[in-house]
């Protein structure tokens, strides 16, 4: 299907606004030019904001949150230093393994894809010799967030002292995350979900501890050495050559999520999640996320039981122009997600979920047309499903007298 709008409602990339895409539709400037310090000394500052500190050192890569995984490990860890991590999904899964790849002893606690980090988990695991504990803060495959304030607390709990690396990459922007006050050492994301860019920027912020161990990491790197990268960004430039046309966007990105205020950017993302799980509901089909209350607020996963999830996906696709996330790993063919994060409103998400009622429908899937919809309305509208329809004669608007 080729006519109409294409609907991005994938769990990132996201749809890019009118104002980044005008922001980065200039000429390619020099990036060891005149302009440039005051575009990096504004993006430093805007990322300390998003991120929620005032002492961490932002860092930006060209790549992707892959590479953000190795720019966290390479610049803090040492080859056969003990890494703590929980598989509770499939990005938890590859960030384990980008550390396994690259030398470090891996504990990985096997949990149910579903569920969240809890500070339990986190005590009853810790133990001195591990040196860092790797959280992913919102499971993009699995739409289910872990409360990052309670890992610290399981940490502070345990006794030890290891360093806090956080996966924020389909988090940042879109649900809560306190830097500073969680004591985090080392957050990374990438551009294309809640910063509502392209892909192609992998950002840190990095806090002081996660600094000082880049002092002595043992760890062979040279493009992801992240300390050349401060130093220059600190003066407005970099070490290499940036992607500078996605630098012009970042900057528009960050102005447009300050302008709309951040508590107020989380608060929509909150409505349109809590919107999508009541058109869940009405369809009588089940979250993957076993606690409603850690569900995630940038993306819904579904199970569905009568179909394979991927027909899902396919159908809406191709009949419907509508672009819906896949189940990654072992949720293939049973999981599909809906994305809800970065630039999007209420009329959005009713598009979205008329698609994907249709999409069920054409798959297979017994579902009441409008259902998922109706319920999302109410939702949005603040009505519940029993307020009565007026009649003819109540209606406030009527024929008589028009034409």
């Amino acid at each position: 299907m080729t006519s109409g709008r294409h609907f991005l409602q994938i769990p990132g990339p996201t749809n890019v606004p009118e104002r980044v895409l005008r922001a980065m539709d200039r000429p390619v400037p020099d990036h060891r030019g005149p302009e440039m310090p005051s575009l990096v000394a504004e993006i430093r500052a805007g990322l300390r904001g998003i991120f929620k500190s005032e002492q961490a050192e932002p860092v930006i890569f060209p790549g992707s949150g892959t590479g953000a995984w190795e720019a966290s490990l390479v610049n803090t860890l040492s080859p056969g230093e003990r890494v703590l991590t929980f598989q509770n999904g499939h990005f938890a899964r590859l960030y384990a393994e980008a550390a396994r790849q690259l030398g470090m002893k891996v504990d990985e606690v096997k949990l149910r894809w579903g569920d969240a980090v809890t500070q339990e988990d986190v005590e009853g695991n810790l133990m001195p010799e591990h040196r860092a504990v790797l959280i992913v803060h919102n499971e993009t495959s699995t739409g289910v967030t872990t409360d990052v304030g309670a890992v610290r607390r399981g940490i502070d709990r345990s006794g030890h002292d290891p360093l806090l690396l956080v996966d924020v990459v389909s988090s940042l922007g879109s649900i809560d995350f306190r830097m500073d006050e969680w004591r985090v050492d080392v957050a990374l994301t990438g551009t294309q979900k809640g910063l509502m860019l392209p892909p192609g920027g992998a950002i840190l912020c990095v806090g002081p501890r996660a600094l000082a161990a880049a002092e002595t990491s043992r760890t062979p790197r040279y493009f992801y050495d992240w300390r050349p990268v401060i130093r220059d960004m600190q003066q407005g430039f970099f070490p290499y050559t940036p992607a500078t046309l996605l630098l012009f966007g970042l900057r528009e990105a960050l102005r447009m999520l300050f302008e709309e205020g951040l508590e107020q950017v989380l608060a929509r993302h909150s409505r349109l999640a809590q919107g999508t799980r009541e058109a869940v509901r009405a369809w009588r089909l089940s979250l993957l996320a076993s606690d409603v209350a850690r569900a995630s607020n940038s993306l819904t996963a579904v199970v569905v039981d009568e179909v394979d999830s991927g027909t899902v996906v396919k159908v809406a696709a191709e009949r419907l122009n509508l672009a819906l996330g896949v189940g990654l790993g072992q949720l293939r063919g049973h999981v599909f997600r809906i994305g809800h994060l970065g630039s999007l409103n209420e009329l959005e998400v009713l598009a979205t979920l008329a698609g994907t009622e249709l999409a069920l429908l054409y798959s297979g899937q017994r579902i009441e047309l409008g259902v998922g919809v109706a319920a999302a309305q109410r939702f949005f509208a603040g009505v519940t499903a029993d307020l009565q329809r007026p009649s003819a004669r109540e209606s406030v608007a009527s024929r008589e007298g028009v034409g």
